[in-house]
Parts: C-alpha cells; sequence; structure tokens
C-alpha cells in the first residue's frame, strides 16, 4: 500500500505566487526522491470552526489562506528515504527554496493508506 504525507499551513495571502514557486520548486524535488504525486491546494472554502478547523489548527490570520497539500509515496520505506535525500537536497535549504509562512504554524504527518481505490 502506498503512503501519504499530508501538510496544512496558513500562507499570506500576498505571498501566493511566492508560495506558489516554492510549491514547484519542491514537488520536483519529492519527485525526484520518489514521491508518486504532489498536490497543492489553495484555500477556497474552509470554515471557521467553533472547537477545531483548519483555519484554528494552524492560527490563520485575516489576511492569510490555509493550504492543504499531500505526497503520495509508493510506500513508507520509500518515503522514508526520500525524506532523507530531500532534507540533504540543496534545493530544499532555506536560503534556496524560503518557506514563504511560518513554518512554525505548520502541521504535517505521515499516514498509512488503509483504503485505496
Amino acid at each position: 500500500m502506498s503512503y501519504v504525507d499530508g501538510f496544512v499551513a496558513a500562507v499570506p495571502n500576498e505571498n501566493k505566487q511566492k508560495y506558489i514557486e516554492h510549491a514547484k520548486l519542491s514537488a520536483t524535488v519529492f519527485k525526484e526522491h520518489g514521491a508518486l504525486k504532489v498536490t497543492e491546494a489553495w484555500g477556497d472554502n474552509v470554515p471557521d470552526g467553533k472547537v477545531t478547523s483548519f483555519p484554528i489548527a494552524v492560527n490563520c490570520g485575516q489576511n492569510e489562506t490555509v493550504v492543504f497539500s499531500s505526497v503520495i509515496w509508493p510506500s513508507k520505506e520509500v518515503r522514508d528515504a526520500g525524506w532523507e535525500a530531500i532534507m540533504q537536497d540543496p534545493r530544499m535549504q532555506p536560503d534556496q527554496n524560503p518557506m514563504p509562512f511560518d513554518g512554525k504554524r505548520l502541521i504535517y504527518g505521515g499516514f498509512e493508506v488503509i483504503i485505496e481505490e
């Protein structure tokens, strides 16, 4: 079964184009290191919640938009090896590909796929 990494972040609206450029380069690097597919989605219908929500989870400000990203890997083993290589790849270093958002508010996790249709 495949393996999925998921990410949610709040990106300043003024940085949308910078985010797209950052995400395109990141997607290239991820795919070179074994990812099957990378998806980046700019929030369009992301409601505030009363108890929890995407905006609450990333402390989304008034002039920010929630983004949702996923990376699909063929397996956890490929993912683990890929991440190790990605962290060493010079294109992913902050001076080469700075994050156009507050990385401290990024939430992420790795998920074992249990259904794939």
